[in-house]
């Protein structure tokens, strides 16, 4: 199928439009840290039911080692070390400071990707991802301003930075250990990892009962619920398909259109406004995404 990966990572933005909605609904209600063990513990039983229908196992079957290694070491990298930097930062200096940063995880990806898989992208590649970045950083600044006390601003960049990098790494790691293997026994190996990694830091917080607290509240439960199909089951998987067919630059550019993806779905439920800023930029990311696909 034409382009299977460009569709396939921008089907990923969009469930992560899904999938941020829920899990910010949730996090006001019982904190990030439970709702991000939660949603990735639930999303491993969607994954496994899905395996069980077509492999006829809960769990992953006929994985290399080689694919066993890198794609446990990518859940590591991209779902704990990326997210859990990614959320100090959020908590530090607000969401518009740390997503301007992470806009910067396609150009990391595609150098990435170039050194260690050979990745090579073309000229309409490349103008298509700085047009469609111009235009998520116009979006992500439209209200400019640090949330954050400024002392913390610093500290708060790096935490986004390394958020960034986790998630381009353990992007480009999914790709090589992955190959050919089906991307939702993939994503379901990235997963397990993820799992024990953050159970790892729940324990190391004593936030056990902040968990179980977290299951009881079923409105909680639900938007986790949906967040954890839309995210890590469904749009993790539709990354790694994005990265099956397409170059991983490319594949996180268009993943990254989210906060322009958003815009709509957050006037209507929030009733936030919409400045011409963002109406610019999210214009600008559609002709960027234009030009990609006309390489």
């Amino acid at each position: 199928m034409p382009f299977l990966g460009e569709i396939a990572a921008l089907a990923t933005a969009a469930c992560w439009v899904v999938s941020s909605l829920s899990f910010q609904s949730a996090g006001r209600r019982v904190g990030s840290l439970p709702v991000n063990f939660l949603r990735i513990s639930l999303a491993l039983f969607f994954l496994g039911f899905y395996t069980l229908v077509m492999q006829g196992s809960f769990f992953p079957v006929g994985v290399s080692r080689h694919a066993w290694l890198w794609l446990s070491l990518s859940g590591v990298v991209g779902f704990v070390f990326g997210d859990l930097f990614l959320f100090k930062a959020f908590v530090t200096v607000g969401a518009r400071l740390s997503m301007l940063v992470m806009a910067s995880v396609p150009v990391q990806t595609a150098f990435i990707g170039y050194l260690f898989l050979g990745e090579r992208i073309g000229f309409f590649g490349i103008v298509g991802m700085v047009i469609t970045i111009v235009g998520i950083v116009l979006v992500v600044t439209s209200r400019g301003g640090v949330e954050g006390p400024r002392p913390a601003v610093g500290r708060g960049v790096v935490y986004a930075f390394l958020g960034a990098l986790g998630q381009a790494v353990g992007y480009v790691l999914s790709k090589y250990g992955m190959g050919d293997y089906d991307p939702f026994a993939a994503t379901q190996i990235r997963v397990i990892t993820g799992v024990a990694g953050f159970a790892l830091v729940v324990t190391i917080r004593s936030a056990w009962p902040r968990v179980f607290s977290a299951l009881r509240d079923r409105g909680a439960m639900a938007r986790i619920a949906a967040g954890a199909f839309f995210g890590p089951f469904l749009g993790v998987s539709l990354s790694l398909l994005a990265a099956q067919h397409t170059a991983t630059g490319i594949a996180a550019t268009l993943m990254a259109t989210t906060p322009v993806l958003i815009i709509a779905p957050a006037r209507f439920l929030f009733n936030e406004r919409i400045g011409w800023r963002e109406i610019v930029g999210a214009l600008i990311a559609v002709a960027g995404a234009a030009v990609i696909f006309l390489r």
